[in-house]
């Protein structure tokens, strides 16, 4: 595990984090500007140092306030990318990646100009590159260090929409195939939904909540977080099979539980993400029967929340293992007389994919 417990006084902040994270995957690290997301991996690389606590990076202590341990940033293991690139000018591409290598490898090098489609760029100087190829260009200096982490500080928030759009492939690709934790800082919903395995909120400073993606997209305090619109639920999947006649896929929440989304191009027995929004779920206490709605989950009660001011109430499900949210007006909750432990069935109106489940 990484495990950070420091702190650290920041003019009028108070960071105060205790974490412990896995050590494979993207951990996402999601707050408002100001909230401390910068800080806390400028903290882990070395470039600002806490005023007490511990680091580690599994059995690797990076930090220790009572023992006197501070290692500075070039012997930590750690690779840092940026929100802009950072590459020095008067090298080549090939110039940049080979400033980071340990030792000459050419293997390694040729893997990983390949994983980041960069191998025709190598001749070629950063002022004749896109913003998202010197975005993989540093991506790819990082990991030719060798690092036993990789941090990334919001690398899409300095790119156009166009340029977000080429990179974010590579950032996919990057989280399947590299076997070196990530630790991810973005406020992008978007980014979390497609990359992150582990999430984590904080706020003025201090962990609001953290855990598996889906269990924190899903717990009450990332609620007031989202809009609207965002409000929704994220649950892991296994693919079933083809509809003979249909373009779609049949997903497994469980044994019994069942969901159809839009054709995937997934082998059988893959793992899927799906999301389905809040006010996507309808709730009724009987069978549907002569229904348009092609989703029907067998649910209980599990959670009622009143958002008051709005006349809505929003109801956690029980679908096996798995949490489902519902947004339905107070009207309807009170005419259902809903009560937790409820036997209910769930009627979802739509159902999208959101990248393969890593965990």
């Amino acid at each position: 595990m990484i495990t950070i417990n420091v702190k650290k006084a920041l003019g009028a902040l108070q960071l105060n984090m205790q974490l412990e994270l896995p050590m494979q995957g993207i951990t996402a690290i999601f707050g408002r500007s100001g909230a401390g997301k910068t800080s806390l991996i400028n903290i882990l690389s070395g470039l600002s140092v806490p005023d007490s606590g511990v680091i580690s990076v599994g059995e690797h202590v990076l930090y220790n306030s009572e023992t006197q341990v501070n290692l500075p940033p070039e012997k930590r293991d750690i690779g840092y990318v940026f929100q802009d690139a950072r590459l020095f000018p008067h090298y080549t591409v090939a110039g940049n990646l080979r400033y980071g290598c340990k030792q000459d490898d050419p293997q390694q090098f040729t893997t990983i100009i390949t994983m980041l489609g960069i191998d025709h760029l190598l001749e070629r100087y950063p002022a004749s590159l896109s913003g998202g190829e010197k975005q993989r260009v540093a991506i790819g200096r990082a990991l030719l260090s060798n690092p036993d982490l990789l941090l990334m500080d919001e690398p899409l928030a300095s790119l156009d929409l166009p340029r977000k759009q080429e990179l974010m492939p590579y950032l996919e690709k990057l989280a399947k195939e590299v076997q070196i934790p990530i630790v991810y800082v973005t406020h992008s919903l978007d980014e979390i939904l497609r990359l992150a395995d582990h999430m984590v909120m904080i706020n003025q400073g201090e962990v609001v909540v953290s855990g598996h993606v889906n269990s924190v997209w899903g717990a009450p305090e990332m609620r007031p977080w989202l809009p609207a619109k965002e409000q929704s639920s994220l649950l892991s999947a296994r693919v079933n099979y083809d509809h003979a006649r249909y373009a779609l896929t049949q997903v497994m929440l469980n044994h019994d539980s069942f969901l159809w989304v839009n054709k995937l191009s997934r082998a059988r027995g893959e793992w899927v993400r799906v999301r389905i929004h809040s006010n996507d779920v309808s709730i009724t206490k009987v069978m549907p029967e002569q229904t348009s709605i092609r989703n029907i989950l067998s649910a209980r009660i599990d959670k009622i929340h009143p958002v008051d001011e709005q006349q809505k109430v929003e109801v956690r499900l029980r679908v096996g293992e798995a949490q489902l949210w519902a947004n339905i007006t107070l009207w309807a909750a009170e005419e259902l007389n809903l009560q937790v432990g409820d036997h209910v069935y769930a009627q979802i109106k739509g159902v999208s994919v959101t990248q393969d489940d890593l965990a």
